[in-house]
């Protein structure tokens, strides 16, 4: 039987919680390894579903793969396979970024369109645009993206749009080309800082990363390294908003403050106190959040990552909110749950009204991505009796010992089934 979350409303939350490596960083992290011949050590490796999928993926092309006690170990042979097949492939979005590692250190590469959350269209248009650029010859075939080249050649790429998967593969591939390459409106995101540190630490001559322009000299080869990820800014966020949902106070550690300051710009907002800590911040709200106006755009803007809780906290808001969603079309697929538990929601194309209510209604309710899941469980926190949250292991792909932690925070939950 599917397993579900039950979450009883009511509970103030308050205490301190660590978060773990970003999901969104370590999964790219354990791709680079592919460029390296030998064993590289990535740290700090969140307890979450998809790094023993991508650990599946990585083993299919020829590695082996080592997790344990919040480290991943990978050693690469000197002959790869450069075929990810649907299997591994398919169980998750992250998975096509082995194709820039592969087409950098084998010059070929067949990987099978990946499956993940439903949460939008997200083709792979600039990815295969950018390696043509570097000289692939690139296709979609028998349902995966083929990619060959003689030899990659630095090149300038301009993304039409800030893309996070797209500048990974381009920037791994781009690596190991001969002669520069210049990637403009790249995306900004601290886990495409992340990556570019530990590339550099193999060997990589990368320059830019966290602006808009990122230029890489090629070398010849890399090196494997051991290297730290980040903390998860989207899981501290989801912490952060649980807090002002619950008229709570909970101190987040292991995330950089300056990783969230959108989201916690909009927290102050709605009449949260952020106090900033050494090592993260703490989040506290005593009475009902105000009401705030939401727009989602690439790093440094608000995360689309956190739309979920940016809408669960607009449905208890005091006040009018407008939520205007610019990255991924379909997150608004939230909003039918959240309205099946009471919330005064309309969208309108790509944007959403919303009218806070004093409390939501407990309901079954169904999560439909990673983030998804996490806002209805922040929903069932700000409802009356008991919300059943199912296919929570949407939740296990991005939130390590969820569960617990909440419970350690006060919060009324179980796993069931």
């Amino acid at each position: 039987m599917s397993e579900c979350f039950r979450v009883t409303g009511g509970a103030r939350l308050d205490g301190e919680v660590t978060v773990e490596g970003a999901k969104n960083s370590v999964l790219k992290l354990m791709a680079a390894t592919l460029l390296a011949e030998g064993t590289s050590v990535i740290t700090n490796c969140p307890d979450i579903l998809d790094v023993p999928l991508m650990a599946d993926v990585l083993t299919g092309l020829g590695c082996t793969v080592e997790i344990a006690d919040g480290r991943v170990s990978v050693t690469t042979p000197a002959e790869l396979s450069s075929a990810a097949d649907f299997p591994a492939v398919s169980r998750f979005r992250a998975s096509v970024c082995v194709l820039g590692p592969l087409m950098g250190r084998c010059h070929r590469a067949t990987v099978a369109l990946p499956g993940g959350d439903a949460i939008g269209s997200r083709p792979l248009d600039m990815h295969q645009a950018g390696l043509q650029a570097l000289g692939a010859r690139m296709r979609i075939e028998h349902g995966a993206v083929v990619g060959e080249a003689d030899q990659l050649i630095g090149a300038s790429v301009v993304l039409e749009f800030p893309s996070v998967g797209a500048t990974e593969n381009i920037m791994m591939a781009a690596v190991l080309a001969k002669g520069t390459t210049v990637i403009d409106n790249v995306a900004r995101e601290p886990e495409i800082v992340d990556l570019a540190d530990m590339l550099g630490q193999m060997g990589a001559k990368i320059s830019g990363a966290g602006t808009s322009t990122i230029t890489i000299e090629g070398v010849d080869v890399l090196r494997p390294t051991e290297h730290r990820t980040i903390g998860d800014r989207m899981v501290a966020g989801t912490w952060a908003y649980a807090a002002a949902l619950t008229r709570g106070r909970v101190r987040v550690r292991g995330a950089a403050m300056q990783h969230l300051t959108a989201s916690l710009e909009r927290l102050a907002g709605a009449g949260a106190t952020v106090t900033p800590q050494e090592d993260g911040f703490t989040v506290q709200l005593d009475e009902r959040p105000r009401a705030v106006d939401f727009i989602t755009l690439p790093y440094p803007g608000f995360p689309t990552d956190l739309q979920p809780m940016a809408l669960t906290l607009a449905a208890v808001a005091d006040g009018h909110s407008m939520i205007t969603e610019n990255v991924f079309e379909a997150r608004f697929r939230f909003i039918d749950e959240l309205v099946r538990m009471g919330a005064d929601a309309r969208i309108d194309g790509h944007h959403a009204s919303i009218r806070g209510r004093q409390t939501l209604s407990s309901a079954p309710v169904w999560a439909t991505d990673i983030r998804a899941g996490a806002g209805l469980v922040l929903a069932g926190l700000a409802a009356d009796g008991v919300t059943e949250v199912n296919e929570v292991w949407h939740i296990d792909r991005g939130y390590p010992h969820f569960v617990p932690d909440m419970v350690a925070l006060g919060a009324e939950i179980e796993r069931v089934g």
